[in-house]
């Protein structure tokens, strides 16, 4: 899995893909699901579990526009099973949690 760059600015691209970014403010929580299993808040879970009317009631502007990045991060670059619906995401949870304990 590629580590996410553009520290610093929080608005720095995080990952890009065609045009489209995840932003640097948004690139540590997603990391942090993604190696760690921590629960994002509300705009990434819905991205994770694939709930796209949730993901763009949440997300803020430049998150909406944006959310093909999100897709083609997690499609390309997070495990298979990590992501796809709300049970892949609770089992990559728990099987996180598993492993720290």
């Amino acid at each position: 899995m590629k580590t996410l760059n553009g520290y610093g600015n929080p608005l720095a691209p995080g990952y890009t893909f065609r045009g489209f970014t995840i932003p640097a403010y948004m690139r540590d929580a997603l990391q942090r699901y993604t190696e760690h299993g921590e629960p994002p808040g509300d705009f990434l879970t819905a991205v994770i579990t694939n709930n796209l009317r949730e993901a763009v009631s949440r997300a803020d502007d430049h998150n909406q526009v944006n959310l093909p990045a999100y897709i083609a991060y997690l499609y390309n670059e997070a495990p298979g099973q990590c992501w796809g619906s709300p049970e892949k995401m609770r089992a990559w949870i728990e099987s996180k949690l598993q492993r720290a304990a």
